[in-house]
């Protein structure tokens, strides 16, 4: 049996990892040290990253969170056969209408990136990851355009 998170399934220890991180959040060694272990448990389980990212920005370590935000990108990038450079990247080079996919995590990720950046003070390069994330996402699927009227207010 497989657990199902946020961009796919993980094995059931893995999973479980991933529940004992997020119910030991405020004890921030522990919680990175679960995370860290399911990373080395399932170094291909996007969830995983998911996980690693968002617990990163929300502890404020946000160049910890650019790193799993691009380690995220790579894997789902390697996954999906497609280059991981997002500034090599066009409509046709995948089909990014497709969720539950490698591509649409890569999209999804993309965007934390742009709110990464932008919480870093990078206003320059929220709006080129945005830029790509239009391009790529049209139909904003992933919700680019909340980071681009967050990153308009500022």
């Amino acid at each position: 049996m497989r657990e199902v998170f946020y961009a796919g399934s993980v094995p059931p220890k893995v999973g479980g990892l991933l529940e004992e991180a997020m119910s030991a959040y405020t004890d921030t060694a522990r919680a990175e040290a679960l995370l860290q272990q399911a990373r080395h448990e399932a170094p291909e389980a996007l969830p995983v990253y998911f996980s690693l990212y968002k617990f990163y920005f929300y502890k404020g370590r946000l160049a910890d969170a650019e790193e799993a935000a691009r380690s995220a990108l790579k894997t789902a990038a390697r996954q999906g056969g497609f280059p991981e450079s997002y500034a090599s990247l066009t409509p046709e080079t995948a089909d990014w209408t497709l969720h539950d996919s490698p591509q649409h995590f890569y999209l999804f990720s993309l965007k934390a990136l742009a709110f990464i950046r932008l919480r870093q003070g990078d206003a320059r390069g929220c709006e080129e990851i945005l830029g790509k994330l239009r391009e790529l996402d049209s139909a904003d699927t992933v919700g680019g355009s909340v980071i681009g009227s967050l990153a308009a207010g500022l």
